[in-house]
């Protein structure tokens, strides 16, 4: 009959360590959605803000020049209302015009209604317009800028441009600009150490030339009797293999927890043990800092449990 150290049960009960694993489990299955939606809300934010609402405001701009219809004074042809001089408004041409809420500008009667009317639209806090120009602005915007319009025809439009964009500058001319656009930034201080770093990102991010793992080997790395996982990516170089004499294999040495950033080593194939793993498995053993290996799961977990055993010859005495 084996016995339990007594401090060992009182750990694997213990009410504030079992909170704490359901709290990380808990966290562990939202937190991968929620940080997904909080990158593309982001994204979103980001093209709305510096893309989407600039062409919006340029478009609402310019529809307003067009058919905005504003009157700094009554016309001597006009019929005024009666009332109290310009706050009654006055009718040209059988349309009603009506004050701003400044009462230096008139605009038609049908603008105002509409625009009041849909105040709710933008919210219940959203203020009311001050101005005849302010009011001719939300009505376009009402009218013929409508969001559930704007959004679908911005993706679509921005989506063809995106595509038009790629096949030009992938080849012959738009490939010789971008390149010498891209030469002329590396010529400005400050501004080509950002945009280096930038365009690291993007490349890394929306290349189509993806970094191909061939399978998972185990390496005596950083010295001999420490094995480290590596994904190998391909051949060593030429004038390494005439030097080593045998052939030689390019291998990604991950991080954790993030094993897209390491480090590139090259050693002799003959150093390197193919391990019968998954590329998949690979990464969440490095992602999880080893805590979940491939293989049974209670097994690994049993052995962390075990208790520690040292042999007798690699005891040492206490210092006294």
């Amino acid at each position: 009959m084996t016995s339990q150290h007594p401090s060992d049960s009182t750990s694997a009960n213990h009410p504030s360590k079992t909170a704490r694993g359901a709290i990380l489990r808990g966290l562990g299955v939202v937190l991968p959605p929620l940080l997904t939606i909080v990158v593309l809300i982001w994204a979103w934010n980001a093209i709305s803000n510096y893309v989407l609402r600039p062409m919006e405001t340029g478009a609402r701009h310019a529809m307003v020049w067009a058919v905005g219809d504003v009157r700094k004074e009554i016309p001597k042809d006009a019929v005024r209302f009666d009332g109290n001089g310009r706050a009654a408004g006055f009718t040209l041409d059988g349309e009603r015009y009506v004050p701003d809420p400044t009462g230096r500008r008139f605009l038609p009667e049908y603008v105002v209604a509409y625009v009041d009317e849909n105040l709710d639209r933008y919210g219940p806090y959203e203020p009311a317009p001050a101005t005849a120009n302010a009011y001719w602005h939300r009505y376009v915007e009402l009218i013929y800028l409508p969001r559930s319009f704007i959004v679908p025809l911005f993706l679509l439009v921005f989506l063809t441009v995106l595509y038009f964009l790629g096949r030009i500058f992938a080849h012959g001319l738009g490939r010789w600009f971008v390149t010498s656009t891209e030469a002329g930034i590396d010529r400005i201080p400050i501004v080509n150490k950002v945009y280096g770093s930038v365009k690291q990102v993007t490349d890394f991010a929306f290349s189509e030339r993806e970094l191909e793992f061939n399978r998972v080997v185990a390496v005596e790395y950083p010295r001999k009797g420490i094995w480290s996982i590596g994904f190998v990516t391909g051949n060593g170089l030429p004038e390494v293999v005439a030097v080593s004499g045998e052939p030689m294999l390019a291998v990604l040495m991950p991080t954790s927890p993030m094993p897209m950033t390491g480090f590139t080593i090259q050693i002799p194939r003959s150093q390197a043990v193919d391990l019968q793993i998954t590329i998949d498995e690979a990464i969440q053993f490095v992602v999880s800092c080893g805590v979940v290996a491939p293989g049974s799961s209670t097994a690994v977990e049993g052995n962390l449990r075990a208790p520690l055993k040292i042999p007798d010859d690699v005891r040492r005495p206490l210092i006294k």
